[in-house]
């Protein structure tokens, strides 16, 4: 567990935080219309007579978003509720027409279920796991525009009837990186089911942030609930102000008030909104235009038969069947896309070097996770976006596999197809790279070095084997890195034998 507490000036306070993630399920169609769903679209488009609470209009639940919830719950070892209930929570607002909401309160679609984090990237094997309450499905409102000088607010309904499922943890973390640490995991299995695309920037995954501190052995303080929080860093940094800010009010001599806040990013801070309802204020009762959702096992089947590989199942499969570090291992199965992109490479590199993938995943994931990685990172770009493909890495891992050229020149031929998106094969006949592998031309090379260094040589024969590395270095210079490190190598050994 984290140890991370407040140092106030009475003493220590632990921290206690909730999630309660919002994230819009992946479908063409609302829970309860057919309009689309499309990011971006202009404003109050993509509404239906239903989404605008037209009279007469009955909501028809979507298949698909139901079974995309279930394929979530599944996805987290969660119960799937064969009955469940939609519920109306009634309350007025200008972006909500129906003046309630179609939610799922006593009788959620799945119920308890745990995700297991890593809190701390530098230890990949110390986990914790984290209790989910409850996954219910629910629309989304619209959204209210206000102008520069409030005078005037504009309403968009193209969200107003959106699918969303609501991803209730325990109060099981303690730590800002912990809470940090279960939304990114949380974000890497919707996107692994396919059920959310996680993209918090776009609004189709948020967070509601629930914080309280107490003094160590204390019962759970009075929480403060921020709403909408749109980034893991702004999570994070969500929970490190409400949690100082409670300290300071309780150790001022007040009391915290239960309450909605939201968060300013460009302050960093948080501030009050409302007074924090609870449920019989929003006077829930079933929703009496819609059933049950009544679910057979054959469907709960179908859904577990269509989920993927997961994150956790992969990452302990790249370990022990293919070899990789733990830490390599985490890395490259915590993006879906990027897990996808590494299989790629180890396969097309199997193929070419006529080997198997166990022989030369190890190698594959320790090029892509530092070479590549580390040059995409410095062009400002991402792997999806990256010029080399997993076929020209694998060509480019061949080529050293092979001897053609030396793990040196590879850097240099890696920054030409960053730069022109050219095969790693072109590269290296258009500049010339091949390494040289001729014994004559390594002698010739290391007997220059040795003239010119004739006092280290002798240093070496009486006994200083630590310049070895320094004729190495030197030898490769002379050849302009085209050497071949094993011949040059053995050439040195003989020679200074």
């Amino acid at each position: 567990m984290s140890s991370y507490r407040i140092q106030g000036a009475t003493g220590e306070w632990e921290v206690v935080i909730g999630l309660e993630v919002h994230a819009q399920i992946s479908t063409q169609a609302k829970l309860f219309s057919g309009a689309a769903t499309a990011f971006g679209a202009e404003p109050n488009t993509q509404v239906s007579l239903i989404d605008a609470a037209m009279p007469g209009m009955l909501p028809v639940p979507n298949r698909e978003c139901i079974r995309q919830a279930v394929r979530t719950g599944l996805a987290i070892n969660a119960v799937i509720n064969p009955w469940s209930r939609f519920d109306r929570k009634n309350y007025f607002y200008a972006d909500l027409p129906q003046g309630y909401q179609i939610s799922q309160l006593y009788h959620p679609l799945v119920g308890e279920g745990a995700i297991e984090i890593v809190p701390d990237d530098k230890k990949p094997d110390e986990t914790i796991v984290i209790g989910v309450e409850r996954i219910h499905v629910e629309q989304d409102a619209g959204k209210l525009m206000h102008d520069q000088h409030p005078t005037m607010s504009y309403v968009d309904l193209n969200r107003s009837g959106v699918a969303l499922m609501e991803i209730v943890s325990r109060p099981d973390m303690t730590s800002p990186a912990e809470a940090g640490a279960y939304l990114t995991k949380l974000r890497t299995i919707l996107r692994y089911v396919g059920s959310c695309d996680g993209n918090m920037d776009q609004g189709s995954m948020r967070a509601d942030v629930n914080v309280s501190v107490r003094r160590s052995g204390e019962p759970l303080g009075t929480r403060t609930e921020t709403k909408n929080v749109k980034s893991v860093r702004f999570v994070m940094a969500t929970i490190e102000y409400e949690a100082n800010r409670q300290v300071d009010v309780l150790e001022a001599g007040g009391k915290i008030v239960q309450e909605t806040r939201l968060f300013d990013p460009d302050t960093g801070t948080t501030r009050s909104m409302r007074s924090k309802e609870d449920a019989h204020d929003y006077r829930y009762f079933p929703d009496p235009d819609l059933l049950p959702l009544v679910l057979d096992d054959a469907f709960i089947e179908e859904c577990r038969a269509s989920l993927p590989e997961l994150p956790d199942a992969k990452r302990l499969r790249y370990a022990s069947e293919l070899g990789l570090s733990a830490y390599n291992a985490g890395v490259l199965t915590a993006d879906a896309e990027t897990a996808r992109w590494f299989e790629r490479l180890v396969a097309q590199s199997a193929a070419r070097q006529g080997k198997s993938e166990s022989d030369v995943a190890r190698a594959a994931s320790n090029w892509l996770t530092s070479e590549l990685f580390g040059a995409l990172n410095k062009l400002g770009t991402t792997l999806l976006d990256s010029p080399v493909t997993p076929e020209a890495g694998a060509e480019l891992l061949a080529l050293v596999g092979d001897g053609t050229i030396s793990g040196s020149i590879a850097k240099q031929v890696l920054e030409k197809m960053l730069e022109t998106g050219d095969a790693p094969g072109v590269i290296v006949e258009r500049e010339g790279l091949k390494q040289t592998s001729d014994t004559g031309a390594i002698e010739t090379a290391v007997d220059a070095v040795f003239a010119a260094n004739t006092d280290k040589v002798e240093q070496y024969r009486a006994g200083k084997e630590a310049l070895f590395g320094f004729f190495v270095g030197q030898t490769m210079k002379a050849m302009q890195g085209k050497g071949n490190p094993q011949l040059v190598n053995q050439v040195l050994k003989t020679k200074l034998g």
